[in-house]
């Protein structure tokens, strides 16, 4: 390949530089479907989903609690015992902890790239504050938000799922591992669950909202009412936890 330079009726031909040949010949690898933003967003989507349906089963099967111990013990024997008689005790239920497990990490993975890649396609800030959905407080508390609700898993897994630091024990039924867990004696454990999911709604409550933005579903007349049903469903969703430590704090359950 040469290039040809013009003065006047003269010509003179020069090689163009090796680098620049380079360029041209060796465009950059795009990373595939999950080195891409869209792929990153559409894990984050999936993942997201697994989460809140996970949550919303979960509340479900909380408030059980309120029907007494037989109800709520016979309940949490369900979950182990779900694809019997084709399946042995409790692999259905430990594949549903995996999935959940494998969702967690893929969903903070997702976050935490899609973060990187935007801070560095905008290195400097903008000279003027921007108001948008992205400056909300929710957003300024996602990050130490997912650092709370992490902690507060590995606590609620070693409480109440394994009875290492729940005054039951290992040997505890679920009914006596919930109600001795959220004892009164143990306030601090409740003021940290409480905690916990007032950052889990925060988080749920905009990741609603983001999705209905990346949907295209949020504008025009859908922009306040969905904006209520992502509120909504996070409010229910953590009024719907909280209502069991708080009742077993004053002494409804017991």
């Amino acid at each position: 390949m040469t290039a040809t330079i013009e003065r006047g009726s003269a010509t003179a031909r020069v090689n163009p530089p090796a680098d620049a040949t380079a360029k041209t010949a060796k465009p950059g690898r795009s990373g595939g479907l999950l080195g891409s933003s869209n792929g990153k967003k559409a894990v984050m989507a999936v993942t997201g989903a697994i989460l809140v349906l996970f949550l919303v089963g979960h509340m479900v099967g909380n408030l059980k609690s309120f029907f007494g111990a037989e109800t709520f013990n016979s309940y949490a024997e369900a979950l182990r015992t779900l694809g019997e008689p084709f399946l042995p005790r409790r692999v259905l239920l430990s594949v549903i902890e995996v999935v959940l497990a494998v969702s967690v990490g893929l969903h903070m993975w997702s976050a935490i790239s899609l973060a990187r890649r935007a801070s560095k396609a905008r290195p400097v800030k903008y000279a003027a504050k921007r108001k948008s959905q992205a400056g909300g407080y929710a957003v300024h508390t996602m990050r130490y938000g997912g650092v709370i609700i992490v902690l507060f898993v590995i606590w609620h897994l070693l409480d109440l799922t394994f009875g290492t630091v729940n005054p039951a024990g290992w040997n505890g039924t679920p009914y006596e591992k919930l109600v001795q867990g959220f004892d009164p004696s143990r306030w601090w454990v409740t003021i940290f669950y409480v905690l916990a999911l007032v950052m889990v709604g925060l988080h749920l409550r905009h990741g609603l909202w983001s999705a209905f933005q990346t949907l295209g579903l949020a504008g025009g007349r859908s922009y306040r009412p969905l904006k209520g049903v992502a509120a909504a469903v996070s409010a229910v969703l953590v009024l719907g936890f909280l209502a069991v430590p708080l009742a077993v704090m004053t002494g409804v359950v017991k």
